[in-house]
C-alpha cells in the first residue's frame, strides 16, 4: 500500500494548498505506521531537492529593498544572530544534543527556520532523522507563536511597529511572522515582512561560515578524507536569482513563478524527509532536540522582547 501511497501523497503536495507543516506531518506519519518503501531514494534525493528549492526561494527577494531593511538594523541583526547562535551552541553541548541537529536547530531559531535549516542542512550533509527533527521542532514552536505573540503584544500594549520587530526577530519561519503580524495592524505587517526578509538574508554567509567551520573542525580532527562538509555553492545560485529579479525587471514575473515553484519543491521536500524518519530514529535521537529547541526559542523572545522594550531595538 505504501508503494503506492507515497507516490500520489508526493504529487499532491506540489498543489498550493498544502501547508509545508502539513507535508511534514504527514510524512512522518506515513513513514511510522506504514514505512517508507523507497527510503533509499528519498534519502538520495532530499539533499539535491533542498538545493534546488533554496536556490529558487532566491528568486522572490529585492536584494534593494531587503538591503535597506537590513542595514537599518545592521547591528542588532547581527548581535542577536551571534547570541542566538552561541547560546545554542552552549545549549546543544549541554543538553548533549547530537552536533549537527544542534546546528540546524540553531540557525532555524537564529535566521528564519525551515528555510535557514534547508540551506543549512546541505553544507553538514545532515542526516534525513537530523533535519526532520529540527523541523518538527521549528514547526511546533511555529504553530505556538502564531497564537501566543499576538496574546502577549496586546497584553502589554505593544504598538504596531515593536510587535512587528518582535515577530521578525522571535518568530521562526517567514509565513508564521506574516500570520501574527497581519492580524496585528498594517504597520505590523510592513515591519515584520521588511525585517524578517533582510534576516533571511544572512543565509548565504551563515551557511558559508558553517561549511568552513566544519571543513576546519574536520581538517584539525583527522576527519578531513570523510569530506563531510560541503561547500555551500548552491547559495551562490541563491544569490544569482535574487540579483537577477533584482537588476533585470523584465525578469521579474519569471522570478515569481520560479520562486513559487520553490516553494512547492520545498513542501515535497518536508514530506519527503518526514517519510525518512522511522520509529528507531526516533528512539535515537529522544526529546532532547525538542527541549534544546523550546528553551532556545523562549531565550530569543524573552530577549528581543526586552532589548524592544527598552529601546535597544528601533
Amino acid at each position: 500500500m505504501a508503494r503506492l501511497l507515497l507516490p500520489a501523497l508526493a504529487l499532491l503536495c506540489l498543489l498550493p494548498v498544502v501547508p509545508s507543516w502539513g507535508a511534514l506531518a504527514v510524512g512522518l506519519l506515513l513513514a511510522l505506521v506504514l514505512g517508507n518503501p523507497y527510503a533509499a531514494r528519498t534519502k538520495a534525493l532530499t539533499p539535491k531537492l533542498l538545493s534546488l528549492s533554496v536556490m529558487g526561494l532566491g528568486a522572490g527577494m529585492n536584494l534593494v529593498q531587503v538591503a535597506k531593511a537590513g542595514l537599518a538594523g545592521f547591528a542588532y541583526t547581527a548581535a542577536g544572530l551571534g547570541l542566538a547562535l552561541g547560546l545554542g551552541w552552549i545549549l546543544g553541548r549541554l543538553m548533549k544534543v547530537q552536533r549537527d541537529t544542534s546546528v540546524l536547530l540553531s540557525v532555524g531559531t537564529a535566521i528564519c527556520g525551515g528555510s535557514a535549516i534547508a540551506a543549512v542542512a546541505p553544507v553538514i550533509r545532515a542526516s534525513d532523522e537530523e533535519v526532520s527533527m529540527a523541523l518538527v521542532t521549528v514547526f511546533l514552536l511555529n504553530a505556538a507563536a502564531l497564537v501566543l505573540f499576538p496574546l502577549i503584544g496586546h497584553a502589554l500594549h505593544m504598538g504596531e511597529r515593536p510587535f512587528g520587530l518582535w515577530a521578525a526577530l522571535a518568530i521562526h519561519d517567514t509565513s508564521s511572522v506574516v500570520g501574527a503580524a497581519s492580524g496585528y495592524g498594517p504597520e505590523a505587517l510592513l515591519v515584520a515582512t521588511t525585517t524578517k526578509l533582510a534576516r533571511a538574508l544572512w543565509i548565504v554567509p551563515v551557511a558559508y561560515g558553517i561549511g568552513l567551520l566544519y571543513t576546519r573542525l574536520q581538517y584539525f580532527s583527522g576527519e578531513a578524507g570523510d569530506a563531510k562538509a560541503k561547500r555551500p555553492w548552491f547559495i551562490l545560485g541563491f544569490l544569482a536569482m535574487a540579483a537577477l529579479v533584482t537588476f533585470v525587471p523584465a525578469l521579474q514575473p519569471a522570478g515569481a513563478w520560479v520562486n513559487a515553484a520553490a516553494k512547492r519543491l520545498l513542501v515535497l521536500t518536508l514530506f519527503l524527509l518526514g517519510c525518512g524518519l522511522s520509529r528507531e530514529a526516533l528512539k535515537r535521537v529522544g526529546p532532547r532536540p525538542l527541549f534544546q529547541g523550546m528553551l532556545l526559542w523562549l531565550c530569543v523572545g524573552a530577549g528581543s522582547l526586552g532589548a524592544i522594550r527598552l529601546g535597544w531595538i528601533r
